[in-house]
């Protein structure tokens, strides 16, 4: 009866038939997990490359921003005290004059006057503050006020000094004396 026992093949239990196949369950499920992180990763790095690049072009936009704003300063800058230098040039001969008559120099000083307002002018500046108008906080300085019958309520009496404005941005406010 031993004998018998011995050469009879010996009969796998079905845990142990069982066993092969969720090992190979158990390999497949772990490739398939591998896989997955790896898609996962290559998605992240792809992503990480992006934010990257973006943040590069944020940075050279910004730069590239901030010199354009120096040079459109420079530009307006420039073109401004190009107006202005034929200004400077005639009142240095003005100067410079050892024999002119008193008449001469006025003469001049009215040329230079009409030539600064041609200036302004083409710079886009305008002058405020004039004798009649009325009296506005928002563009005039009032420093003085006195009563006079003959002006009406909030009328400007006299300008000590005149304002301008460059569209619609106050220069200078005028500096005036206000009636009533």
């Amino acid at each position: 009866m031993k004998q018998e026992k011995d050469q009879a093949p010996q009969q796998e239990t079905p845990e142990e038939q069982a066993a092969p196949q969720q090992e190979q369950a158990a390999a497949q499920e772990v490739s398939e997990d591998r896989r997955e992180l790896e898609k996962l990763q290559a998605e992240f790095e792809a992503h990480k490359e992006q934010h990257l690049r973006v943040l590069a072009e944020y940075d050279n936009f910004r730069k590239r921003t901030a010199a354009e704003k120096t040079s459109l300063y420079n530009n307006a800058v420039a073109d401004t005290v190009k107006e202005i230098l034929p200004i400077a040039d005639n009142i240095q001969r003005a100067l410079s004059q050892e024999n002119a008559s008193a008449e001469d120099m006025k003469k001049g000083v009215e040329m230079i006057e009409s030539q600064i307002e041609a200036c302004f002018e083409k710079l886009g500046l305008e002058a405020m503050g004039e004798v009649g108008e009325k009296f506005d906080p928002n563009f005039h300085n009032a420093v003085a006020h006195i009563d006079d019958e003959s002006l009406g309520e909030n009328v400007i009496a006299a300008v000590y000094q005149k304002g301008y404005k460059l569209g619609d941005r106050v220069v200078r406010h005028a500096m005036v004396q206000v009636a009533n």
